[in-house]
C-alpha cells in the first residue's frame, strides 16, 4: 500500500481540508499536552484547548452551534488495530506530521465485518486541519518514522465518554462509547467485549510506501 496525501483527490471521499481558520494558538497549546513514546493517550476534552477563541468558531462553522469538545490523541502508533465511526464529523488538526488510516462505512458488511484491504493511508502534514465525514472509518493516528504524533481531536460534546448502559444486537453491538461505533481487529489489543470484525492484516504503516 502506498501512503497518499490529504491534499490528493483520493482524500475527498473521506473528508476535506480546513482552510478558513488559523490554528496557531491551538497548536502552540498542544505542546503542553502529554505525549507518551510507548503507546497512545486520548483525552476527549482538554480545558486549555477549549478555552481558546477557535472553539466558538469551530462550533459555528462545523457543528451549527452544537456544543463541542476539543481534546487530543498523542503518542506513538503504527498499527490499524480497529476502525470507528461517529454520527458526526470529526475534526483532526495535526500538531505534528501524522498518518491517517481511513475507510468507508458503506463497505461494512451486513454482519458488521470489514476488510482491512479497503483501508487507505494518508499523510497529514503538521499544521493541517481536516474534517473527516461521519461515514469515514478511522481510529488513532499513526506516527511518521520514529517520531511521536500530536493531533487535536474535535467532536460533539460527550463523544467517546462512558456509556450509561450496555448495548447488544445488530449495529448496537458496535457501540463502545457515546457516539462511537467500533469494529476491532483480533490483534488490536482491545478491551474484552469489543466487536471483532476486521478481516485481513492488522495494517502497519512501517510496511507502506511513501
Amino acid at each position: 500500500m502506498k501512503i497518499q496525501n490529504v491534499k490528493d483527490a483520493a482524500f475527498r471521499k473521506y473528508g476535506r481540508i480546513i482552510n478558513e481558520f488559523d490554528f496557531t494558538q491551538l497548536l502552540e497549546e498542544m505542546q503542553n499536552t502529554p505525549c507518551p513514546s510507548d503507546g497512545v493517550i486520548y483525552v476527549p476534552g482538554q480545558p486549555n484547548l477549549e478555552a481558546l477563541p477557535i472553539k466558538e468558531k469551530l462550533e459555528t462553522a462545523y457543528y451549527g452551534e452544537l456544543p463541542i469538545q476539543i481534546g487530543f490523541c498523542n503518542g506513538r502508533n503504527y498499527l490499524l488495530n480497529a476502525v470507528e465511526y461517529h454520527r458526526s464529523s470529526e475534526l483532526d488538526i495535526a500538531a505534528t506530521d501524522c498518518i491517517l488510516l481511513l475507510g468507508r462505512q458503506q463497505d461494512i458488511t451486513d454482519d458488521y465485518t470489514y476488510e482491512t484491504s479497503k483501508v487507505e493511508a494518508f499523510f497529514c502534514p503538521k499544521g493541517t486541519g481536516v474534517e473527516l465525514y461521519a461515514t469515514t472509518l478511522h481510529y488513532a493516528p499513526c506516527s511518521v518514522g520514529e517520531e511521536n504524533f500530536r493531533v487535536v481531536i474535535v467532536l460533539p460534546k460527550d463523544t467517546n465518554l462512558e456509556l450509561d448502559e450496555k448495548h447488544a444486537g445488530y449495529e448496537d453491538a458496535l457501540i463502545t462509547a457515546k457516539n462511537k461505533w467500533l469494529i476491532g481487529h483480533a490483534e488490536g489489543g482491545l478491551d474484552a467485549g469489543a466487536h471483532i470484525g476486521l478481516i485481513g492484516e492488522n495494517l502497519d504503516v512501517r510496511k507502506m510506501e511513501r
